[in-house]
């Protein structure tokens, strides 16, 4: 299935309902107001023949339901209005407009880690917003675990499978987006685990039951016009609600969530426990939402209808006929008695919704770019190892990606990359570890062909100075090279991706400096890619055993202007462009004569 050509179908179709909808939301809200109107003055009209108390019930009834036909009515146009977007923002990703326009997972990135910052793989303009889909809190920390760690091959086979079989369940990436809440934010589900932690002090059950009791004998009693015997039971339960008044406020704002919030859960959970999947990861996930005979969609249903009415009775119509039948203080019992039951099953629910919330982010990035290839991983063999052919960077547009080949392993475990200012040296690192990141998460990489054996990877790219901590550039480092090296002495094989090695030093110290931390790498069975401006460097391939190996990047000046292939090219560079630049924007650079 194309997705450009499939994403335009739906938007077209999307965009042309919540047009549809619009205008109906228009003449049902106008016939909604002169519903109301009406119904007021026939209870005008009729007030001398019909019981006050019915007569406002039945003015509250009328009013309630001609909201709830409006209500349906802007949440029917408020899914269509989701999925335009859902939509537009898929067309934006595969048109390379994508940047800025998500959540980027900012909160997860620590600067100690091996290569969040240097891969781009959180924060604006990363891997994490360009495959990010998630709507709680516990899929973004799920999705933000599988990009920054690296685990066995029994998970990356079980996420790998689960991965293939959503890849092309467009629709049900539909139907979740359907029921997302906002892109631009999520849920915060560790109010509801917090909550369901926290014992609530509403278990007084032969109070409940007087109160249960009082109710429809207090209100049996006004109907029947019996007004002085109505007075007594009806003060006992005044005393009872202002007696429970701030335990039942206590016991549901502590869970932190609404009702919409609470309702979009239950409808996710419903639309992942009636999908007939086939994976084992997939099934096992299932299996938690519908342990036990107990749909854990239904047990939140119920929690968001709870949720709803303690909302509502805030409103100034429900405090008029819900107060004094004191509804507020009985939804509040019933509140404790669905946490006593279900409180322990919580932080299962939410978890396994977590984790399929990663598996359909990245089955949506992989539906998307259905040309890329799921990585064949070797986990039988103790020498690290990289096959790539046609490698390209994933969050650069496909139309504008140069794709070349790599071969790294226990044979020739060092490239030096040479090469030119802005000639794709960096670039090239970063394809390399991000996809490296992805085969690791389970997810299809940009490639003709990936083999690969599993590794940990570190990364010295964008390491910056701290004017706060009063650390340089130099300093920092070497900071990283040293954790590098001590990542290698780790069982699990290592690959480094350091740019412009040691570049805060002078030539003498740098080459030294260099040649030390690369054999120290190798020594330890790492393998990895270097790059340096530094031509003197690119001699460290002889320093190692067994020999690495130099390839550089090219440029051309064509028309006064630098032109740039991307190609890479086995060797040393010939040449630099540093004072070419420099004249293409302007500045006339001469040589200096020699006075000595």
């Amino acid at each position: 299935m194309d997705p450009l050509k499939e994403y335009q179908t739906r938007l077209n179709r999307w965009r042309q309902e919540a047009e549809y909808l619009e205008m109906r939301h228009r003449w049902t809200g106008n016939l909604r107001l002169v519903f109301a109107v009406a119904l007021m003055a026939i209870g005008a009209a009729l007030i001398r023949w019909v019981p006050v108390p019915f007569l406002l019930t039945g003015i509250f009834v009328g009013i309630f339901l001609s909201g709830t036909i409006h209500d349906r009515v802007i949440e029917k146009l408020g899914m269509a209005r989701q999925l335009v977007g859902f939509y537009e923002r898929g067309l934006d990703r595969l048109s390379d407009r994508w940047m800025g326009k998500g959540s980027g997972g900012a909160e997860f990135l620590t600067p100690q880690h091996p290569y969040a910052i240097d891969l781009d793989i959180l924060g604006p303009g990363s891997l994490f917003e360009f495959v990010n889909t998630t709507q709680t809190g516990a899929g973004r920390a799920k999705l933000a675990e599988w990009l920054l760690g690296s685990v066995g091959q029994e998970e990356i086979a079980a996420r790998r499978a689960s991965i293939q079989e959503l890849r092309d369940r467009f629709d049900l990436r539909e139907g979740i987006a359907r029921r997302t809440v906002d892109h631009t934010r999520h849920i915060n589900t560790n109010g509801l685990l917090a909550w369901a932690a926290r014992p609530l002090k509403l278990t007084a059950l032969p109070i409940r039951i007087l109160g249960a009791v009082l109710v429809p004998l207090t209100y049996g009693l006004l109907l029947a016009g019996e007004y002085e015997l109505f007075l007594a039971p009806f003060s006992v339960l005044c005393v009872f609600a202002l007696a429970y008044r701030r335990r039942t406020a206590v016991a549901f704002a502590s869970m932190n969530l609404r009702s919409g919030e609470l309702k979009w859960l239950a409808e996710l959970l419903a639309l992942f426990e009636n999908e007939n999947f086939q994976a084992p990861r997939l099934r096992e996930l299932q299996s938690k939402w519908r342990r036990e005979n107990l749909s854990a969609a239904a047990n939140l249903r119920r929690l968001a209808t709870l949720a709803d009415w303690m909302d509502s009775s805030d409103n100034d119509i429900f405090k008029l006929v819900g107060g004094p039948l004191l509804l507020k203080t009985q939804f509040g019992f019933a509140l404790a008695s669905w946490h006593a039951r279900h409180h322990a099953r919580i932080p299962d629910w939410l978890l396994a919704l977590g984790e399929m919330e990663a598996l359909c982010s990245l089955a949506g990035y992989a539906g998307e770019h259905p040309e890329d290839v799921f990585p064949d991983l070797i986990f039988d063999s103790a020498s690290p190892s990289i096959a790539a052919q046609g490698l390209a960077h994933p969050l650069v547009a496909e139309s504008r990606g140069v794709r070349n080949d790599l071969v790294l392993d226990s044979s020739q475990p060092l490239h030096v990359i040479s090469g030119s200012n802005m000639s794709g040296k960096s670039t090239w690192l970063r394809a390399i570890g991000t996809n490296l990141v992805l085969a690791l998460a389970g997810a299809p990489v940009r490639a003709r062909a990936f083999r690969m054996t599993p590794l940990q990877i570190g990364a010295s790219i964008r390491t910056v100075d701290s004017l706060q901590e009063g650390i340089s550039r130099f300093y920092a480092e070497i900071k990283r090279l040293r954790q590098l090296v001590q990542m290698a002495d780790r069982p699990e094989r290592l690959i480094f991706l350091i740019d412009e090695v040691l570049a805060g030093t002078n030539s003498h110290d740098r080459q030294i400096g260099a040649a030390f931390i690369v054999k120290a790498l190798v020594d330890r069975k790492a393998v990895g890619l270097i790059t340096t401006h530094d031509l003197a460097l690119t001699q460290v391939v002889d320093q190692v055993t067994p020999p690495g190996a130099n390839f550089h990047f090219e440029d051309q000046m064509v028309g006064g202007k630098l032109s740039f292939d991307y190609q890479l090219q086995p060797g040393v560079v010939k040449k630099s462009n540093a004072l070419d630049l420099m004249r293409s924007i302007g500045l006339d650079v001469q040589p200096v004569p020699c006075t000595t």
